[in-house]
């Protein structure tokens, strides 16, 4: 079972668990903590949900590298891999994680839920704003009355201030805000095929 096959199904599954909300984005392939990692599939809605594809081709090798930003910027992850990883992966994931075992049948791939995800209470606010452009951060503050002195910097320290002043609740909207503006186009489909 190759990538293709797991991301054709998850990709089948998100548009059925998605169909018709205007306000989701079902995102590919979306960098994360500067491009130091990417997801395979997010949806971003009340939540951004990040799925990981571990296909028969891949090794687990990098999935604790993975975890490490994935656990700092997520708010639910889940992995979705092929039945020889799913055992291992246990071992190598936080508890919080949700994991998918893709199996195939007569005709397709069908995903089955080995694991539900639960919320990730250890987002890093800092790596979690990254997610914002800098212009995006620079318009957050101002809106908020805080770009007083700080217009110029980079965007780190843009990035700085919103962390150290808006709750991860406040960040949460703002950060899932713009990645929809963003994301016009990738909306969650219009019929469930």
């Amino acid at each position: 079972m190759r990538d293709i096959d797991i991301r054709l199904a998850l990709r089948k599954e998100m548009g059925k668990k998605h169909w018709g909300e205007t306000d989701t984005l079902i995102k590919e392939e979306l960098g994360l903590c500067q491009g130091f990692a990417r997801i395979d599939l997010a949806v971003v809605n009340g939540s951004v949900h990040g799925y990981e594809i571990k296909s028969e081709q891949d090794t687990l090798v990098r999935l604790p590298g993975q975890a490490r930003i994935y656990n700092r910027t997520l708010d639910f992850v889940t992995v979705v891999a092929a039945p020889a990883h799913a055992n291992k992966i246990r071992n190598i994931v936080p508890a919080w994680w949700g994991i998918w075992t893709a199996v195939q049948g007569d005709k397709e791939v069908r995903l089955e839920t080995s694991r539900e995800p639960s919320r990730n209470l250890n987002v890093d606010p800092f790596k979690f704003v990254q997610f914002l452009w800098r212009d995006e951060a620079l318009q957050a503050l101002t809106d908020r009355g805080l770009a007083a002195g700080i217009r110029s910097k980079p965007r780190d320290e843009l990035w700085h201030r919103l962390a150290s002043e808006l709750t991860l609740e406040e960040l949460g909207r703002i950060v899932r805000d713009h990645l929809k503006r963003r994301g016009v186009g990738s909306r969650s489909p219009s019929s469930p095929g």
